[in-house]
């Protein structure tokens, strides 16, 4: 069996990233084979260029590929960096210094409800500067890994467009 769309695709990798001025690669995740990355192939869960790389591999098979910016989670962009009020991370009238310091990650809303994750840059007395871009965005990635199964989709999975089981979500 090939990958492709309607199938359910278990895969092992590195990812390994670079600045665009060519910097030393950095390993930022490694799936191994007792917990692969499992998804459903062809249905915009992933990035379209990383499923181009592994269309047609049989289980099996090795990759080894890479992805520019524009390929991936964009460039970076200034205006996602954005400096908030302090007063809006406060509980019960105290800001949480554990939970916003630089370097965290925090769930976020904006006014409409649309839920996302920043990252603090710097806390000052009376405001945050939070960054809103993805984390890989403006890296190049490179990923290295291989093909560890590979089988049809079961029309609940197409239905409900995501994996069930193993490696997937459980209703």
């Amino acid at each position: 069996m090939k990958v492709e769309p309607r199938t359910v695709v278990s895969l092992t990798y590195e990812l390994h990233v670079t600045d665009t001025d060519g910097s030393e690669p950095e390993l930022v995740e490694r799936v191994e084979a007792d917990q692969p990355l499992v998804f459903l192939y062809g249905i915009g869960n992933m990035l379209e260029k990383f499923e181009k790389n592994l269309e047609g591999l049989t289980q099996g098979d090795t990759f080894d590929f890479s992805l520019q910016p524009t390929e991936g989670y964009g460039e970076v962009d200034e205006e996602a960096v954005v400096r908030l009020p302090i007063h809006i991370f406060e509980v019960d009238g105290k800001v949480d210094t554990e939970m916003v310091k630089e370097g965290n990650t925090l769930p976020m809303m904006d006014q409409d409800g649309n839920q996302m994750q920043g990252r603090v840059l710097e806390v000052a007395d009376d405001s945050v500067l939070m960054d809103f871009n993805h984390p890989l965005a403006g890296l190049n990635m490179h990923f290295t890994g291989k093909v560890v199964n590979i089988r049809e989709a079961t029309l609940e999975e197409l239905t409900h467009r995501h994996v069930h089981g193993p490696g997937g979500h459980h209703h």
